[in-house]
């Protein structure tokens, strides 16, 4: 699509280091980003690391943008910035203070002054609260958001996860919840103010403490746990050793479980037909591990993956991030681009995560000097409606038929529903959604509860000829497809993209899958852990302290989470591309590469160090404390010689693992942050309900399904808004549970034409708990 899929959107970028990732991503699909800089520059730009005196955090989040001076100090400049705010469509603004404030102005007042506008305001806690004035810093984010309590070993000092994806995730959020706000002033025409606060986006979209879990967990435990304790199930993705390196490798299916059987020479020590399960190879971790990895112990990553993929087994090498970027499959995609990020400092970065039509939409340009635009708008102003009654939820009236299984899946329809679409859930008879499991004597799981919420639940064969036939009616009468199926299943389904777009000129198909839709890894089978060891996130995720080989990643959910925001906002791009050129488009995100941009600036830092260009490492520090109670910590971060001294100051020169061991781990942190010190207690997830700023804010509700014993915290929305309503809670559909009602409304079938097709397999319905 010529110019992208916000081509004509204005954006205002008056924020920094928070925001500027933010607005990148808008321009990565076409709209026009203005970033406005004092006349010094934005303090963003001397931010580290650096390459050859070049901040590689700014290259990064600000390519793709153009840049103009504004002096806040000069009338004319201050009457010319609110100018530019009154005639863009979105303003993006971050820090405290923030940008806007310099010229006289916010977020919350400009959205006042202009009722089309869309301003969103991006701080770490939040604008209002017992905690607005926090600091935060990753590890922080971390620390509060429960990552740090659920990854790490399972006993001693938690291991935190690298630097960089609370960040990255906090601002596909806000991107997210953005571009949702502009979609709903397209309708009705009334703008939105959003109060995003980067720590309630990591909560939400990092690893949720209450959201969707993958598979193998779901099939583990009880929907009424709250666990408290530190990571368990640390062995259902296990990494051995081999001759060259590590693997990783993910059993999930009993025919997964039958290929490794084989693979292991049919020992009749796992040849009972309980070990299909994965409860009873959780049970037997300790021998079944044992001989898989004298199995793997000799031979190389290489062939251990060929073999492995050969047999039918998800197995994954675990790579660093400089085996990443100079993988073929990285470079023959498209998903690197060598740049100069300073004069002779050529190497390769991530271009960023989405795919429109088969090609990367991302880094295009570099990042400008200061001043190196007019302060003036370069598009022609996009069409606004006449300002009208907000409607409630941007997507009423939206249809989508959702495909999505497991986490990725699962999250990208109920963003949607959430806000309003009417979202179909489509599943076979024969291919249940892997959330569906559970354990025994549970009717349903949380997971599904959490991720399917507000959908319709249609139980449809698209491998029957009938069955195709009436979802090619379905597809006639949509806005969107979703599915994240092994590259190529939709296809061999019938319904390419160019199937898709024969039924209907309008379609948009967003899908996701492991590694992409292309390129050499494409035909793997992927899953999240998979995903993680070879993109080189688990490389990075262990300790020095650790011993070699320890890597702590095994109980995230990452980065499906965030794939399926990714996902969301390439598709919602492409419904709002539509309004200008009346046909859809395709999207596709590849999981791999939205773990590796999550990780751009660390991964840009290596190639450059690995190129012996000179890079100034960033001299921040970030530690994890134990404090008083059983397996109590905190996290201080010392980002410069003013935090150190402040902490000095505060201790009084004692030895600070010291000063922290008596002291109550919230205690410590607002001590701290009194004094301006990013410092966070480590949250177990019964710690985030109670949590004053969280309480505040709302940012829960409670959620009932008919089938679960109690009810459950749920997100209310993705970021506090003043027009848009909050998420309904309709229970998660039963398998099929709508079937009938959409045979009916949808498809005009009378009721013996539904038993007929019910009869034959082609739909299936509820029929209720045995």
């Amino acid at each position: 699509m010529s110019g992208g899929l916000l081509e004509a959107v204005r954006v205002l970028d008056v924020g920094g280091a928070e925001s500027d990732a933010v607005s990148r991503l808008f321009a990565d699909l076409g709209a026009e980003v203005l970033k406005i800089e004092p006349p010094d520059g934005s303090p963003a730009r001397r931010a580290l690391p650096s390459v050859a005196g070049t901040s590689i955090p700014f290259a990064l989040h600000n390519a793709n943008k153009r840049s103009a001076v504004l002096d806040p100090l000069m009338a004319a400049d201050r009457d010319r910035f609110i100018g530019l705010g009154g005639a863009a469509d979105i303003v993006v603004d971050g820090g405290n203070p923030a940008g806007a404030a310099a010229f006289g102005t916010s977020c919350a007042a400009l959205a006042d002054q202009f009722g089309h506008l869309v301003a969103l305001s991006v701080t770490d806690f939040g604008a209002t609260g017992p905690y607005a004035s926090w600091r935060a810093t990753d590890p922080v984010l971390y620390a509060m958001s429960t990552s740090l309590s659920r990854t790490g070993p399972t006993s001693g000092t938690p291991v935190l996860p690298p630097t960089g994806i609370a960040s990255a995730t906090a601002a596909v959020q806000a991107a997210w919840a953005a571009l949702a706000a502009y979609y709903h002033r397209l309708q009705c025409g009334t703008g939105e103010y959003i109060d995003f606060s980067r720590f309630e986006g990591v909560v939400q979209a990092l690893d949720p403490p209450f959201g969707t879990e993958g598979q193998a967990a779901v099939g583990l435990k009880r929907s009424s746990e709250l666990w408290r304790g530190r990571p368990r199930n640390q062995q259902l993705y296990p990494i051995f050793p081999c001759k060259d390196g590590y693997v990783r490798i993910c059993l999930l299916s009993p025919r997964q479980w039958r290929g490794m059987h084989g693979w292991l020479g049919e020992p009749e020590q796992f040849a009972d037909p309980k070990f299909d399960t994965i409860a009873a190879r959780y049970a037997a971790a300790r021998e079944l591990n044992a001989a898989i990895a004298d199995l793997v112990a000799a031979k190389t990553m290489d062939d251990l993956v060929t073999e492995g993929q050969r047999r039918g087994i998800p197995i994954a090498a675990v790579l660093t991030p400089a085996e990443v970027l100079s993988s073929a499959h990285f470079r023959e995609v498209g998903a690197l681009a060598d740049v100069e990020l300073a004069p002779g400092s050529g190497m390769s970065i991530p271009v960023g995560p989405f795919v429109v039509d088969g090609e990367h939409a991302g880094y295009a340009r570099p990042a400008r000097s200061v001043g190196a635009d007019e302060a003036a708008w370069a598009t022609r102003p996009s069409a606004t409606s006449p300002p009208g009654v907000p409607t409630g939820r941007p997507f009423a009236g939206m249809r989508i038929l959702d495909l999505g299984v497991i986490v990725a899946g699962g999250e990208l329809g109920r963003l949607f529903a959430d806000l309003g679409a009417e979202v179909i859930k489509i599943e076979s008879a024969a291919y249940p959604d892997g959330l569906r499991q559970t354990v025994p004597g549970q009717a349903t799981s949380r997971s599904w509860a959490l991720a399917h919420r507000n959908e319709d639940g249609l139980g449809l064969d698209l491998r029957h000829q009938s069955g195709a036939k009436l979802f090619e009616r379905l597809v006639a009468g949509a806005d969107a497809v979703f599915a994240n199926f092994k590259p190529g299943t939709l296809a061999s389904l019938g319904f390419s993209y160019e199937r898709l777009r024969a039924l209907n000129p309008r379609i948009v198909l967003a899908e996701s899958s492991a590694f992409g839709a292309t390129g050499p890894w494409s035909e793997r089978m992927g899953y999240g852990p998979l995903v993680r060891a070879t993109t080189g996130v688990t490389w990075q995720w262990t300790s020095e302290d650790a011993p070699r080989g320890s890597f702590y990643d095994a109980t995230t959910v990452f980065p499906d989470h965030i794939s399926a925001r990714v996902t969301a906002v390439a598709a919602l791009a492409a419904v709002i591309g539509r309004h200008r050129t009346g046909t859809g488009a395709h999207v596709h995100i590849s999981q791999a590469e939205a773990a590796v941009n999550q990780l751009a600036t660390a991964y840009v830092a290596e190639a450059a160090r690995a190129a012996r260009l000179p890079v100034a490492d960033d001299t921040a520090v970030h530690t994890v404390y134990r404090c008083d109670g059983d397996d109590e910590w905190c996290v201080i971060s010392l980002r410069d010689d003013g935090d150190r001294a402040a902490l000095a100051a505060i201790t009084g020169g004692t030895d600070v693992s010291e000063w922290t061991r008596t002291r109550d781990k919230t205690a410590v942190a607002e001590e701290l942050q009194g004094a301006g010190v990013p410092a966070a207690p480590m949250y177990r997830a019964v710690d985030v309900l109670a949590d004053p700023q969280i309480t505040f804010r709302k940012v829960f509700s409670e959620m009932t399904h008919p089938l679960l014993d109690a009810p459950m915290p749920t997100e209310t929305g993705p970021a506090p808004y003043l027009h848009i309503a909050p998420a309904e809670l309709r229970p998660a559909p039963m398998p099929g549970e709508h079937t009938r009602e959409i045979c009916q409304k949808l498809l005009t079938l009378d009721a013996d034409e539904t038993d007929r097709l019910i009869a034959e397999g082609v739909l299936f319905t509820y029929r209720g708990r045995s």
